[in-house]
């Protein structure tokens, strides 16, 4: 056996060794490596169960994931995706990453297109000369860095130049808004020509998904609801709820009130105006009965008159039931429009012989819906505009002329529109008209609404009357029916809720002359005395129940310095007063004192003072405001009358948009998010400096925009005050 020195020992095992320590470091590698391919493999079949377990992950989706999780894994199994192997440069915030049709890695600039190869070995230094340098359509911007921009005015016309920073916060409550305002889905912040669309615009905005737009929405809706809550005194007319009620008795639609009244803390209600329901004559009682027993105070004079009928829909109900049986002539004459209407050549075919007829107008005809009046109207009126087109297709064309020897439900179909015809369509738009007008005055939501019932009930009255006697008997025919109706709901001063007529006493330019002089027309002068006397009766009972709650011995009299929002000085607001200002307020106590030991209350004076001339453009919340200090009481009692609307078109304008949310494709959102939705919408239309209002226009079946179509307005602007009026449907 051969003899080994120490120093060959020695070499050979060192070189034992290090057999072993390579060993062991591939075992450990190989190990690592599994482990590695392992994690990675659950997490991409995590990735793509959390998708298909979504519900609104579609086919798209899921490919995507199966890409994102091919990329975290490469061919050697190095991870080079997720959270461990993120990339670190900079420059792929500017960059995304794709594989060519032969397998090889590049990246693409997002702003101008141009593609660098980015396998392994390769840096990241040509993409970053690239956004630093190179790059044309890339402009850095810094978040906190102020810039010029276009600010719009707070009429929501034009704007004005300003300074404005990007805040993250800021553009995720206007995207929440958007939605809101513009009645859109929450998949909306998902399309792709949106994020796309988001990411020019400002590619440091970070979009948020749909559920996490939807605790924005929600969260922006409770922060209206309280700041609603806090200015509440000082805020415009707005929808308080929209809430789902189990069934539609009287007790229920009154509990669903009491609800709404306690969760905002009001304790106070004028009036409430409904349809004629017979569910809400209950519903009123129940609340009547509820307000008396909060408080003493809470409904005005016990509630007596704090049940409003809906103007509009009696006045509907009154027109309906005449043109219950539609004369021939208004069937012929929509036969003729749905002709036109039909398709797409026929009407080309109008428009031509409406241009060699040299018919001035540019609107073209309206298809009514059977069941609406008002949209009967517009098609008559404008139909009657061009007459001489229909005649002009007469003469011809053929399929016109066939069209009306058809059948139609096994009869001859009606028509075309003769001579006759035309002349009966004149009768009843002059007929319509007025009601029509009516209809639209009573509809308005912008502007004082209470002080215009009186008038257009008695035109309404005496037209009636009088076309009763007419000599065409089919207009007689319809004014003696709708006369019957007019009898039952507003036959008599019993039948009509007394503050409507005490608004237009309350109207400088009216005052009790003008409801003597209209009560003597209809009823005589010794029937009108006896009712005279009760409207003014009304009107001292307010003035008394008004001046025991708020006068200076009720201790309301601090309530009264914000009736009309009349500007004050500085002192005032701190509650310091003046020298000079503590003699005029003992002053003006002294002659109301003397006036009163005369027997002359505010309602004496104001009605022994001259009336106003007559002017549209008078404003007559204006003249109580500047009134306020001669009739403090009286001023109090005109804010909470004119306040009160005739219909209910404000709640219906909110089922409309009710509609236009729960759509067939929209139909799985709770009730609390469509209240949430409908009520912030509501607040933001009224706040937001770019919403306009918007009008509603109802019609059938047209989009013509030169028909004047009735004016259904989403935002109220009325005065606030002590009282509120509930508008319910």
């Amino acid at each position: 056996m051969p003899r080994h020195s120490p120093r060959s020992f020695d070499r050979s095992s060192s070189t034992l060794l290090q057999i072993v320590q390579s060993s062991l470091l591939q075992l450990i590698r190989s190990a690592s490596t599994r482990v590695e391919d392992k994690a990675s493999k659950m997490e991409i079949d995590h990735n793509v169960d959390s998708m298909e377990g979504s519900s609104d992950s579609g086919p798209e989706t899921l490919e995507n994931s199966s890409s994102i999780g091919k990329e975290k894994v490469s061919k050697k199994g190095i991870r080079v995706g997720g959270r461990k192997g993120k990339k670190k440069s900079e420059c792929w915030a500017h960059f995304e990453e794709y594989v060519t049709k032969d397998g090889k890695k590049r990246a693409r600039c997002k702003y101008c297109g141009d593609t660098y190869a980015v396998d392994s070995g390769c840096s990241t230094t040509n993409m970053n000369t690239h956004i630093n340098k190179r790059c044309k359509k890339y402009r850095p911007v810094d978040s906190k860095q102020k810039v010029l921009v276009k600010k719009p005015t707070t009429s929501g016309f034009g704007s004005s130049l300003g300074v404005s920073k990007f805040d993250q916060l800021k553009c995720r409550r206007a995207l929440a808004e958007m939605l809101i305002l513009d009645e859109l889905p929450f998949r909306f912040v998902e399309n792709r020509g949106f994020r796309r669309f988001c990411f020019e615009l400002c590619p440091l905005f970070d979009l948020p998904s749909r559920r996490t737009i939807v605790r924005e929405l929600y969260k922006l809706y409770i922060d209206e609801k309280i700041k609603l809550k806090n200015y509440f005194s000082r805020s415009k007319k707005r929808i308080l709820s929209f809430s789902q009620i189990v069934d539609h008795t009287g007790d229920s639609i009154g509990k669903c009130i009491e609800n709404v009244l306690i969760e905002w803390g009001i304790d106070k209600v004028f009036t409430i105006t409904v349809d004629n329901a017979t569910a809400n004559t209950t519903a009123i009682g129940y609340v009547i009965r509820k307000l008396n027993s909060w408080q003493d105070g809470g409904a005005v004079l016990e509630g007596k008159y704090l049940h409003v009928r809906c103007c509009a829909h009696i006045l509907n109900l009154i027109v309906s039931d005449g043109l219950k049986d539609l004369h021939d002539s208004i069937v012929a004459i929509r036969n003729a429009v749905k002709f036109v209407k039909s398709s797409p050549s026929r009407l080309d075919r109008f428009k031509k012989a409406v241009a060699n007829e040299k018919i001035g107008t540019k609107g073209l005809v309206v298809l009514d819906v059977p069941t609406r009046w008002n949209s009967t109207y517009l098609m008559l009126e404008s139909a009657l505009k061009l007459r001489k087109a229909f005649q002009r297709m007469g003469e011809e064309d053929i399929q016109y002329v066939n069209y009306f020897k058809d059948k139609e439900d096994g009869h001859k179909r009606i028509g075309p529109p003769t001579l006759d015809d035309w002349d009966n369509a004149k009768v009843f738009i002059n007929f319509l008209a007025t009601f029509y007008d009516i209809t639209l005055d009573f509809s308005a939501s912008l502007r004082v609404t209470s002080n215009i019932y009186f008038k257009s009930w008695c035109t309404i009255r005496n037209q009636l009357n009088s076309l009763t006697s007419e000599r065409d008997p089919l207009v007689s025919k319809i004014a003696v029916s709708m006369q019957q109706k007019f009898d039952k709901y507003w036959g008599g001063l019993e039948k009509t809720n007394n503050l409507l007529i005490v608004a237009v006493v309350l109207d400088p330019r009216y005052k009790l002359g003008y409801v003597k002089f209209r009560f003597d027309s209809i009823y005589g002068v010794e029937e009108s005395q006896s009712m005279i006397s009760k409207v003014k009766g009304v009107l001292l009972d307010l003035y008394e129940w008004y001046n025991k709650f708020y006068g200076s011995s009720g201790g309301g009299a601090k309530e009264t310095d914000d009736v009309f929002s009349i500007g004050v000085s500085d002192d005032l607001e701190l509650g310091r007063l003046k020298a000079t200002d503590k003699e005029d307020s003992l002053w003006g106590m002294k002659q109301q004192e003397e006036d009163i030991s005369k027997g002359k209350s505010e309602v004496d004076l104001y009605l022994l003072e001259r009336a106003e001339k007559l002017n549209d453009r008078f404003d007559v919340l204006a003249w109580w405001k500047n009134s306020l200090v001669k009739f403090p009481i009286l001023s109090m009692i005109a804010r909470d009358v004119f306040a009160m609307p005739v219909s209910t078109v404000a709640s219906e304008s909110a089922f409309s948009t009710g509609g236009r949310i729960l759509d067939p494709f929209r139909s799985s959102l709770t009730p609390k998010i469509v209240e949430g939705l409908i009520l912030t919408g509501n607040w933001l239309q009224a706040i937001c400096p770019i919403a306009e209002p918007r009008v509603v226009q109802e019609h059938a079946q047209n989009e013509d925009e030169s028909v004047d179509l009735l004016d259904h307005y989403i935002n109220v602007e009325a005065g606030s005050g002590n009282y509120f009026t509930v508008i319910t449907n």
